[in-house]
């Protein structure tokens, strides 16, 4: 598929200032790599997503088309960048792969439903990541997944911030009695400071809470400064 090509068709069918241009078949991301050119033409910026299935290959560099693709478009944002330095949209990417949900399924043992119970009392699945979680969340919330996300460390836990505000998320294993004061203090802090238009929502690991009087605490103190939506998972 000729760039050239592309871009001419691109120019075309997305004239306006955040058009998507999808791409199911991506191959080697030419199609991604022909927006990053149009938009150094006329100025407008687009948003592209590449789908690609992981078909194997005979190279040793690259086991799959979808890893050519990556670095497709990741040298092709660099060459931009390189050729154009007063260009100003944004130029990176993020991958994802299709995998099976991060939270467990409630499929009991009808015939030992304490065992059940005590299985589900973790309700992430094994050796998944703090991301891999979040962006689940983000998914079943219905947050744009290109969406700014920050992430600062508050008494030694990892809290992210989703959307200026809109959505913050610890998923950290342990929340102790004697952290809950600091942590949703730390929240709390950051929460005024962006000062977010919309609802906020905070979710956190249900497993995490030392117990129920820790959880209820947390809860309270972060409704009592304004946020009045705390979810666990």
């Amino acid at each position: 598929k000729p760039t050239q090509m592309l871009k001419h068709l691109v120019a075309i069918g997305s004239s306006k200032e955040g058009d998507i241009v999808l791409d199911f078949f991506a191959g080697s991301g030419s199609l991604a790599h022909s927006v990053f050119e149009v938009e150094v033409e006329d100025g407008l910026a687009r948003r592209v997503i590449s789908v690609q299935l992981p078909e194997k290959t005979k190279r040793e560099d690259f086991e799959t088309i979808a890893d050519i693709g990556k670095e497709r478009i990741r040298k092709a944002g660099e060459l931009v960048r390189k050729e154009h330095p007063d260009h100003k949209c944004d130029l990176g990417f993020k991958f994802f792969k299709l995998d099976s949900s991060n939270i467990k399924a409630w499929t009991p043992n009808r015939a030992d439903i304490e065992s059940s119970l005590i299985d589900h009392d973790e309700h992430l699945v094994d050796g998944r990541s703090e991301e891999d979680v979040l962006y689940e969340l983000l998914l079943k919330r219905g947050v744009d997944l290109a969406a700014p996300i920050e992430q600062k460390d508050i008494l030694g836990k990892s809290i992210y911030c989703v959307g200026y505000g809109v959505l913050f998320v610890c998923l950290d294993e342990k929340v102790l009695r004697d952290q809950v004061d600091q942590v949703a203090e730390g929240i709390t802090n950051w929460h005024k400071e962006l000062a977010p238009a919309s609802d906020t929502q905070v979710v956190f690991r249900d497993s995490a809470f030392e117990d129920d009087v820790a959880k209820t605490n947390m809860t309270a103190i972060l409704k009592q400064n304004g946020i009045a939506h705390v979810r666990s998972l």
